[in-house]
């Protein structure tokens, strides 16, 4: 039998806190279809990061620049730095046979889904509101008045889950991790992607 593949590209969002992160490096190291587009940010590197692996880190200048130049499938101020997934990062994955997983948050989805309809698109959803204070607090990355507007910002984002495909609830991470995995898997086999020739 010969078979072909049209790559797809995969949105995964949800409020800071949710288990993206997580969910997200799991996914990659289980699934070699997969990879992930590096996105630019203005904001400073964290702990760990590096550079072209975790974010491309560029500054103010250099971000409104690649803005005029649209540069970007999908562009927006977060939490007060801003973020971009770049056209080129994605178009180069697909090309090379890789579905593309996007970890971006609502108001880029939202770009992303008018722009690229054809886009699986998964929210993660917390438990409930205190089990999302615990998770940002227990994370110890950011400041209580980062954290505190994290928050604020979770419940208009929570409100967006209909404009996405699937909603997922992170209440037990392998049980989040295979429902997830099974919306791919399914998503893999859709006609409109998978191309089966019977000999």
């Amino acid at each position: 039998m010969k078979e072909e593949r049209k790559c797809m590209l995969i949105v995964i969002s949800g409020p800071s806190g949710v288990g993206k992160g997580t969910i997200f490096s799991r996914l990659l190291a289980s699934d070699p279809s997969l990879t992930f587009s590096v996105s630019a940010t203005t904001r400073a590197p964290r702990t760990g990061e590096t550079d072209g692996v975790d974010y491309f880190f560029i500054t103010d200048e250099q971000y409104q620049e690649l803005v005029a130049q649209d540069a970007f499938l999908e562009h927006a101020t977060v939490h007060g730095h801003s973020y971009g997934t770049l056209k080129s990062q994605i178009e180069e994955k697909l090309s090379k046979g890789l579905n593309v997983v996007l970890d971006i948050d609502p108001q880029g989805a939202k770009q992303v889904i008018a722009q690229w309809p054809e886009c699986v698109s998964i929210f993660l959803l917390p438990p409930s509101y205190q089990k999302l204070r615990e998770r940002l607090y227990g994370r110890n990355t950011d400041a209580s008045e980062e954290i505190e507007r994290r928050l604020k910002n979770a419940k208009g984002e929570i409100e967006q889950a209909g404009m996405y495909q699937y909603a997922v609830v992170n209440d037990d991470l392998q049980l989040a991790l295979s429902q997830v995995s099974a919306i791919i898997a399914a998503e893999k086999q859709r006609t409109s992607r998978y191309f089966p020739v019977v000999e």
